[in-house]
């Protein structure tokens, strides 16, 4: 793959400038510093590419801090879930380490790699092109930020539901570690350790990190009983951190995370689904409560994922002006054989490969005491291959390989002007090129290509009249580029484009602090106007024979909501946390063109006009409430957590309600539209009520900073039984249904090192 030779010219620079340190007169913090709890309200957040005060920051932001992450035994991203307001993140089962993540009611929800996330995951400042890879590990975290609404200024590339920004700890250049050990339900066991040690005084540190996560898994064999579902996950690394000279630092990290597991399923096919006469016993009817998380005898499944990276980060203070580089290279193999909940029916083998390059470059500075800006430059490269051989009834249907390559430039400035006393008017924007090549080799011999190009603008004016009250309007545009279908079987759909979407979002907000900073209140309202949503839809092949997935810009939406977010520190020792969303999601026009197989066993093509169903991933309503107490005892220190999140029922899908198929096909024939009402219930999750709960010790081991944490915890204490993912396959005819149970009660301990 080949790379522009600017940045390779850009990066030399940097190096050459920094042997040549003692010019300058003194060291500055990196431009991306992360993001820490100062005393009082303050926490320091990077969401604008600067460190900021989050009460002084005019966006809608959910810090999380590492002890938040530790107080509940959280295991991956998925465990945030609910935890920020209007945000749902959920595993993805038919891939390795993928994500769904939804904010205020933009999804993505699709494993295939020729699409980009709507919801831009940040590791360290470098963005991760597809959904696989986004479901992390967590261990040794500094921060993690929630910013919602579209960030297509500043982050830039597929953000247009918002931002989810990593950042790990920097090595300390001191001797020192941090180890934990960790059992629990389901036989899951965790071991994870960090390393600090100088390797050049002042001048060359190195971390080394490792962290390993296995569980049984929580599925049950309805013929043995015992547990299906295995996981085993590493994750290691090292990062050394060369600070030659003041002014300079440069941040080498390389890691590799590999992942073993059985991608199991639950069936939920029910009476009237094609499959539904060949499967076992008791594989169909069954509910999705309990009934998700029992498995019927097929095939033995198999999973593995393999991804190394490295990202190179220099930051270098010439005094007026920060430069600051971020490069980075990421590189996986991933490959799944499974059996999607049918007993073996349905199999299919996935290999994949993947790989994508980046490369930012930022310049920030202030002119004077009132105008302050952050300008950079970004590329990005990705190319994935797909194999992929489906299996029906025993016999091989379909043979696939697909090839896509994506290549991304863009140039972008952000801007504050405190234009009056207590005024500041912020904005920017950014210009953006994407273009993208497909190819299926097996149904044609070129390939496809499309470019597009969107300017993204941003707009804030906020009023801060005392140092405890601020108020902002925000405009912003988001925008998602195009692409190619990734699951095209003919030379029109694998031939097709899709275009880009875009989101303008406007925000009003207010930010609070009272009690002498002890309560802070968060308020923002938002209105967004969704257009061309990128919908997979099915057509009727030529001749009427068979159909196939396209991907079109088929509808728009009209999404608005509130969110509040409070924390107050009452007394020494306890904070509450709390936060509350409401999302209202409605398509505007949403009609497509679909097959239908009727009685007779005729199949014609029918319009489906699906204005009327709700959106997915889009809950009415999120809240989560969070307590911790802290008591000194003796030398140590006890803690006490509890924390609930509630989360409303939402469709995982559009797709019409199979009861509904007799009546809306009354009139074979036909060319009136269709119009469904409603999606099939059997894809909305339930109602969640989600409690966990947990109790430390913290024991000091001497008179420095030695100490030890020992912690029992408990999540979905409830144990609140569900899907976290559901799905219907085809319809008119529907063949069957299948889901993924979130994950049930769990019990676990934890024993923690730190020195």
């Amino acid at each position: 793959m080949k790379h522009p030779a600017l940045s390779h010219y850009v990066i030399g620079g940097l190096v050459l400038a920094a042997m040549s340190g003692p010019a300058w007169a003194q060291e500055a913090a990196p431009v991306d510093a992360q993001a820490s709890e100062a005393p009082g309200m303050d926490i320091i957040v990077t969401a604008r590419r600067r460190n900021e005060s989050l009460q002084s920051t005019p966006v809608a932001i959910t810090a999380i801090s590492p002890a938040q992450l530790e107080a509940k035994g959280t295991v991956t991203l998925a465990d945030l879930q609910g935890t920020a307001p209007n945000t749902l993140i959920t595993a993805q089962p038919t891939g390795a380490t993928t994500a769904n993540i939804s904010i205020r009611g933009i999804a993505f929800a699709d494993v295939e790699k020729s699409f980009d996330p709507s919801v831009g995951v940040n590791v360290d400042g470098v963005y991760i092109g597809t959904s696989t890879g986004q479901l992390l590990d967590f261990f040794d975290i500094d921060s993690i930020e929630i910013l919602r609404g579209p960030q297509g200024t500043l982050f830039g590339r597929n953000t247009i539901g918002g931002v989810i920004n990593i950042r790990r700890t920097r090595p300390t250049g001191e001797f020192g570690g941090k180890f934990e050990a960790q059992a629990g339900s389901y036989g899951a066991i965790g071991l994870r350790g960090i390393l600090n040690a100088p390797i050049i005084p002042d001048v060359l540190a190195v971390k080394l990190f490792e962290m390993h996560q296995e569980t049984d898994g929580y599925y049950k064999d309805s013929v043995t009983g015992r547990h299906l579902g295995k996981s085993n996950s590493e994750n290691f690394g090292a990062a050394f951190l060369l600070t030659p000279a003041p002014g300079f630092d440069a941040l080498l990290t390389l890691e590799q995370q590999e992942q073993k597991f059985q991608p199991y399923f639950g069936s939920l096919t029910q009476t009237g689904d094609v499959f539904c006469a060949f499967l076992p016993v008791g594989a169909c009817g069954g509910n999705k409560t309990d009934d998700i998380y029992t498995t019927y005898p097929g095939v033995e499944p198999t999973g593995s994922y393999r991804a190394r990276a490295a990202t190179l980060e220099m930051n270098l203070d010439l005094g007026a002006v920060k430069l600051a580089s971020v490069t980075s290279y990421r590189k996986s193999k991933d490959r799944v054989f499974y059996d999607i909940g049918t007993s073996g029916l349905y199999v299919a083998d996935r290999p994949q490969k993947y790989h994508q390059f980046s490369q930012e470059l930022r310049a920030s500075g202030k002119v004077g005491d009132s105008f302050d800006y952050v300008a950079g430059l970004y590329y990005f490269d990705s190319y994935y291959q797909l194999l992929q051989d489906t299996f029906v009834f025993g016999s091989q249907v379909s043979t696939q390989d697909t090839r896509g390559k994506s290549n991304s430039k863009a140039a972008f400035i952000d801007m504050n002007w405190a234009f009056a006393p207590g005024f500041r008017l912020s904005g920017g924007g950014r210009y953006t090129h994407d273009k993208k090549a497909y190819r299926n080799p097996l149904i044609y011999t070129g390939s496809a290509k499309e470019s597009w190009s969107k300017f993204t603008p941003k707009v804030t004016l906020d009023y801060r009249p005392t140092d405890e009250f601020m108020v902002y309007g925000t405009w912003s545009r988001g925008y998602r580029a195009g692409g190619f279908n990734g699951r095209g079987q003919t030379i029109f759909s694998a031939q097709t484009p899709y275009d880009p979407e875009t989101v303008d979002s406007y925000e009003l907000g207010l930010k609070t602090e009272f009690l002498d900073r002890k309560l802070a209140i968060n308020v923002a309202g938002f209105y967004t106007d969704y257009k061309d949503i990128q919908q997979s839809a099915t057509i009727t092949l030529a001749g009427g024979q068979g159909n196939e997935t396209i991907v079109s810009n088929a509808a728009g939406a009209k999404i608005k909501g509130l969110e509040l977010d409070v924390t107050a520190r009452p007394t020494t020792g306890f904070t509450l946390r709390g936060a509350v969303g409401y999302t209202d999601a409605k398509f505007k026009g949403f009609i497509v063109d679909q097959p239908v197989t009727y009685a007779d066993g005729s199949i014609s093509s029918r319009t489906f006009d699906f204005s009327n169903v709700n959106m997915i991933f889009a809950p009415k309503w999120t809240a989560s409430v969070n307590a911790t107490y802290e008591v000194p005892v003796g030398d140590s220190t006890l803690a006490f957590n509890v924390g609930y999140r509630f989360i409303a029922p939402y469709d995982q899908q559009i797709a019409p309600d199979p009861a509904l198929y007799p009546s809306l096909l009354a009139t074979q024939g036909s060319t009136a539209a269709v119009i469904v009402p409603r999606n099939d219930p059997l894809i909305r999750s339930d109602r969640q009520n989600l409690v966990d709960a947990s109790v430390s010790v913290m024991i000091p081991m001497n008179d420095g900073d030695s100490k030890m944490r020992l912690t029992g915890f408990v999540r979905n204490l409830l144990d609140d039984r569900g899907p976290s993912f559901a799905f219907q396959v085809a319809a008119f005819p529907s063949l069957w249904h299948y889901g993924v149970p979130r994950e049930p009660r769990v019990f676990g301990v934890q024993a923690g090192f730190e020195f």
